[in-house]
């Protein structure tokens, strides 16, 4: 795992999907979600979680306006331009992703669960939810 800390955007994948999160807006957001929940895939890979979590984090940051987890500055202008109320209906989806990101079948929890930083991890994706809700 690519890793370099528990945020949503303090990996590899997630870094880099900053970028097309900026080019494709609520798409992009949309596809990590249906990505994440695809009923027929019964085994989430590491890089899906991590962009399901950075989409949820992207929502979370239009819908209360808090940007202090994005760590892209070009995300962060998106962010502060896109309109909440054309994305609030990604709100469910982003929960339901959040809970497959942490449940079985999903590689993240298990290659988080040996670090020393896991429970850390499994708090900030409760923090994220609990922005959600």
């Amino acid at each position: 795992m690519s890793a370099w800390g528990v945020g949503p955007f303090q990996n590899e994948a997630a870094a880099e999907y900053a970028a097309e999160i900026v080019q494709d807006g609520a798409y992009a957001l949309a596809e990590a979600f249906d990505v994440a929940l695809d009923p027929d895939n019964d085994y989430l890979e590491a890089e899906e979680g991590h962009r399901a979590v950075a989409a949820a984090e992207t929502l979370a940051a239009v819908l209360t306006g808090d940007t202090s987890a994005l760590t892209d500055a070009a995300l962060r202008a998106w962010v502060q331009d896109a309109d909440p109320a054309e994305l609030t209906h990604l709100r469910l989806h982003a929960m339901e992703a959040l809970e497959r990101v942490l449940g079985p079948g999903s590689e993240l929890p298990d290659l988080w669960e040996d670090s020393e930083d896991a429970d850390a991890w499994r708090e900030d994706i409760q923090r994220l939810r609990a922005a959600l809700s």
